[in-house]
């Protein structure tokens, strides 16, 4: 709808049902067979069809020995004036109740690296299982604050990373932890033996920083003890870390998770950190403008579900 509106100089200029005519005849591609659609006169389209075209300032429709052949401008206009009418129709029907194995609804979700590699073909999968029709859009972010500001703005219905910061307006829902391993290449020479504190520090160390920070939480801890380690490596990617500790001399610190997922882990050696590290949370966030939303009650649900499998597949 943007884009339409954008191509307006004002939107009270436009009667809306004119753009039902505009999807009857991109749909039927002409005049007549459009107006049987939607039960308008041959007349009334036409009509609709010349205030269209001043409207947009295009033809839009131009006569061909096959019928009506859009414009390149009636073809950018088809896809957001469809979408749009759908969405209109789907809220005057709207009732209260939701039926996924019916609904073609369209969630927006966002999703930090770590939940989108281990929730989202899950989800996805559920999704087939019972809404063959629903699709999921899916925006990354990074910080938190991202997170926050996209559902602000109604970018997304729901976002899974860590947990946001405390607000009346965004609610949350805890979805699952994940604690913390230390991993070196398998013929590493202190692969052998436990990990302890002395080698720990004194090993070139890969950090994984999404935000680019050179200090994260084993720096912290190590802090605390009056301790430095040395950064052999600083990179934003986490799957890629244990492919990278494989090939060299690093030692990296990830979440178990991650190791997990890979499922290939013959060329690691996994050692608890020499130094108590505190769990990740990760927590389902949306805004509270959609919290009664059955629609969105749903996927929430389903979630949530998906993470509840994983936790006691875990257990």
């Amino acid at each position: 709808m943007v884009a339409i509106i954008h191509a307006m100089d004002n939107l009270s200029s436009i009667d809306l049902n004119l753009l039902v005519a505009f999807d009857a005849i991109m749909a039927e591609r002409s005049v007549t067979r459009a107006g049987a659609r939607i039960g308008r006169t041959q007349p009334a389209m036409s009509a609709a069809l010349a205030r269209l075209r001043q409207v947009f300032n295009d033809e839009l429709f131009v006569r061909s020995s096959s019928g009506l052949q859009p414009t390149p401008r009636a073809l950018d206009l088809a896809e957001p004036i469809g979408k749009s009418l759908r969405h209109a129709q789907e809220a005057l029907a709207f009732s209260g109740v939701f039926d996924p194995r019916s609904s073609s609804v369209s969630f927006r979700l966002g999703l930090s690296e770590h939940p989108a590699f281990v929730l989202l073909p899950k989800l996805l999968a559920a999704i087939g299982r019972v809404a063959p029709d629903v699709t999921v859009e899916v925006k990354g972010f990074v910080a938190r604050e991202r997170a926050v500001e996209m559902l602000d703005a109604g970018e997304v219905d729901a976002a899974v990373g860590v947990p946001v910061s405390s607000s009346p307006r965004i609610l949350s829902r805890p979805l699952f932890e994940e604690s913390f391993v230390s991993i070196l290449r398998a013929d590493h020479p202190a692969a052998a033996k436990r990990l302890d504190l002395e080698t720990f520090v004194g090993l070139k160390h890969l950090l994984v920083s999404p935000e680019g920070d050179h200090y994260g939480h084993v720096d912290r801890k190590l802090g605390e003890l009056g301790l430095r380690r040395h950064l052999g490596l600083t990179m934003p990617q986490m799957y890629v870390a244990p492919a990278v500790v494989a090939e060299t001399d690093l030692v990296a610190t990830l979440m178990r998770g991650v190791i997990d997922a890979l499922g290939n882990r013959a060329r690691l050696s996994i050692h608890p950190p020499p130094i108590e590290l505190q769990p990740v949370s990760f927590a389902l966030s949306w805004h509270r403008r959609n919290d009664s939303h059955v629609g969105q009650q749903w996927f929430r649900e389903l979630i949530q579900s998906v993470a509840a499998d994983r936790n006691s597949a875990k257990d």
